[in-house]
């Protein structure tokens, strides 16, 4: 499902707030949701 939205690019123009964006999980959810437009 994650895939799916991500190369949908459903959060094209959204904004999501990450915390904790410097490493880890954090990071990877951030470029994760940054490659998915938001």
């Amino acid at each position: 499902m994650v895939e799916k939205i991500l190369a949908d690019k459903i959060l094209d123009g959204r904004v999501a707030v990450v915390t904790g964006a410097s490493r880890g999980i954090g990071r990877a959810a951030a470029l994760a949701l940054a490659s998915a437009g938001a």
